[in-house]
């Protein structure tokens, strides 16, 4: 674990997320670190901007609350930046750190982990939709939040990536898995049938390769609180009657706000044609994701210049979905 050095660079693109955290109205800064730093340096350089630091585990960021740092700890090693850029946003909702709807000014190493050396400005609004901090509260209690996150996780790699070349539409129910299996019935061959617990959970990687072959076959997966797969193959046999969704989505998506009303699990589809993951809770969409941001998060880009003594720097933006 290799101290970050707060370098030349370093400084640069903190003072530009100065001036784009003023000329742009961004509540905050939000730093993605790979290793600690000298963290009353990186204080002030802040300067009176607010200051939220993220990393992966306790050793990397001793020090920093003692420094008067707000810090979110991840537990997300080995996990692609853009992966970690997302999870240290949503835990900041959920705490109140961020305001939903606000802008956020990302610096991270998106590069070399030994520096930082990206920067991106993320508007909340734009791509959390109605979410909020007491939304994931809410989600917490119904689903576990790690569970939760591994069966996203894994509706976005499937939604980026299809199976063999091919797009796939999936749908996964999480939570309350009684109630969820007496509100459905097989659609077919149960392929995790006479499988042990373990066999059938998802933190094993092997589980999750396996879950995205039977994603192509019809019918919901249904995965227990624990993340454990109770059952593939599953038709939802609830009423959509009270359920209104935006025009253009299919029974899928249909079939996903009905058990999400009906029950108290979580829902999350896998759209076929362009891959977007919706997660529905109570009969409604909570979150979207698109998997072509599930690159490094560069919603927003800028180009700029190195600011001179009193010039301020280009700035470009490109609305980038």
């Amino acid at each position: 674990m290799q101290p970050i050095r707060v370098n030349d660079q370093f400084k640069n693109l903190m003072a530009v997320a100065r001036q784009i955290t003023g000329s742009a109205g961004a509540e905050a800064i939000l730093v993605l670190l790979e290793g600690p730093t000298d963290w009353g340096r990186l204080k002030g350089l802040a300067d009176k901007c607010k200051m939220v630091v993220a990393a992966n585990t306790s050793e990397e960021l001793a020090g920093a609350k003692e420094a008067g740092l707000t810090t979110v700890q991840l537990d997300m090693s080995d996990t692609p930046i853009y992966e970690r850029l997302t999870q240290a946003v949503l835990e900041s909702l959920a705490d109140d750190l961020l305001t939903p709807g606000s802008t956020v000014v990302a610096l991270y190493s998106g590069f070399d982990a030994d520096s930082v050396d990206s920067l991106s400005v993320i508007n909340l609004d734009e791509h959390l939709n109605r979410l909020t901090g007491r939304d994931l509260r809410q989600l917490e209690t119904r689903v576990p939040l790690d569970t939760l996150k591994i069966v996203v996780d894994l509706a976005v790699e499937i939604g980026r990536d299809g199976r063999e070349g091919k797009p796939v539409g999936t749908l996964f129910v999480v939570g309350d898995s009684r109630k969820v299996l007496g509100s459905s019935r097989p659609a077919g061959f149960d392929p995790v049938r006479g499988y042990s617990r373990k066999e059938r959970n998802l933190d094993d990687p092997r589980v999750r390769e396996g879950i995205k072959e039977i994603a192509q076959m019809d019918g919901a997966i249904i995965v227990s609180p624990d993340g454990v797969v109770e059952a593939a193959c599953r038709y939802l046999d609830c009423s959509a009657a009270d359920v209104t969704l935006s025009k253009g989505l299919g029974a899928r998506h249909w079939a996903a706000a009905a058990i999400s009303r009906a029950t108290n699990a979580v829902a999350v589809t896998v759209s076929q044609s362009n891959g977007t993951v919706r997660i529905f809770q109570n009969g409604e969409v909570v979150l979207r994701i698109e998997p072509y941001l599930r690159r490094p998060m560069v919603w927003r880009e800028f180009e700029y210049e190195p600011p001179a003594a009193e010039a301020k720097p280009k700035s470009k933006a490109d609305g980038a979905a």
